[in-house]
């Protein structure tokens, strides 16, 4: 019974899941495009894991040095192409995240508190999980910009 049950609920929970309607606004963007935006993220998702490594163990000398290669610097590795394509909500978002990890640089190398750091971080990470639930990236087609389904579903499974 306990395993009929259980069957159940999970039915449920994955027919309520597709039946969800995806409200996030459309990035058209081209494989390239999207290659860019999705290597950002990825650094920025290894480069936060490397900060909570750091301040785990107090080493505010890591937290600087990490925080610090996720700031301005690496916005403008090559994100002209990208500005004229995504929408300027989208680009402030990302222009807030990589400032708020200088920022947390700069207070790791002057004031070596670790809970500050923590909450700046956590501040960082509410703008990135606002970013990813109003937007999602499908990839256009090169002939006739067209979106694809199935660049949506591997942009989900990449995070």
């Amino acid at each position: 019974m306990k395993s009929t049950l259980a069957i159940a609920l999970i039915f449920i929970a994955s027919t309520a899941a597709a039946n969800e309607v995806d409200t996030r606004r459309i990035l058209p963007l081209t494989e390239h495009q999207r290659d860019h935006v999705l290597t950002e993220m990825r650094a920025l998702l290894s480069g936060t894991q490397n900060i909570l490594d750091a301040l785990s163990k107090e080493d505010m000398t890591a937290v600087a040095r990490e925080a610090r290669s996720l700031g301005i610097g690496m916005a403008h590795k090559g994100e002209d192409h990208l500005k004229a394509v995504l929408p300027k909500e989208f680009i402030q978002m990302g222009m807030s995240v990589h400032k708020a990890f200088d920022q947390i640089a700069t207070d790791a190398e002057s004031m070596k508190d670790t809970q500050h750091t923590v909450r700046q971080l956590s501040k960082a990470m509410q703008t990135c999980n606002a970013c990813h639930a109003g937007y999602q990236i499908r990839l256009k087609e090169h002939s006739t910009g067209r979106e694809t389904q199935s660049s949506h579903h591997q942009h989900q499974h990449q995070h």
